[in-house]
């Protein structure tokens, strides 16, 4: 998410075993494959969404990669993903009806499922992330 942050309001959920980039987007580092969605506070800067493109499963990606774009009524923009590997799985139900992910960005909304090819990648802590928020 390119966009410069403002001065939204810090009331955001952050859920602390979940493991995050500076582009907003979250892992889940525990599950295999690994799970990736965007933050809370991503889904509100974007708005409705009312787009996702998603990714072919089996494809591999690189840390850094633009992954797939995010539509919504004020934005169109890049999901960059967090860490290098395989796209296994991706939630049909965010195609089908983007705004799961405003509604529950941390659950029903995630969107990939990534086998890791790094063991310790280069993630922010829950309390590292809410200072690049803040």
């Amino acid at each position: 998410m390119s966009e410069e942050l403002d001065d939204q309001p810090l009331n955001l959920d952050v859920p602390e075993h979940l493991e995050y980039s500076d582009d907003h987007v979250w892992v889940d580092t525990t599950l295999d494959p690994a799970v990736v969605g965007i933050t809370e506070y991503a889904a509100g800067k974007l708005g409705e969404l009312v787009y996702v493109d998603l990714p072919e499963p089996g494809t591999r990606v690189e840390a850094g990669d633009e992954v797939l774009e995010l539509e919504s009524s004020k934005a169109v923009e890049p999901l960059i993903a967090p860490v290098a590997g395989t796209i296994r799985y991706v939630n049909q139900a965010v195609a089908d009806d983007p705004s799961v992910i405003n509604d529950d960005p941390y659950g029903e909304g995630w969107i990939m499922k990534i086998e890791l090819e790094d063991d310790e990648p280069d993630l922010l802590t829950a309390e590292q992330y809410l200072k690049v928020i803040r």
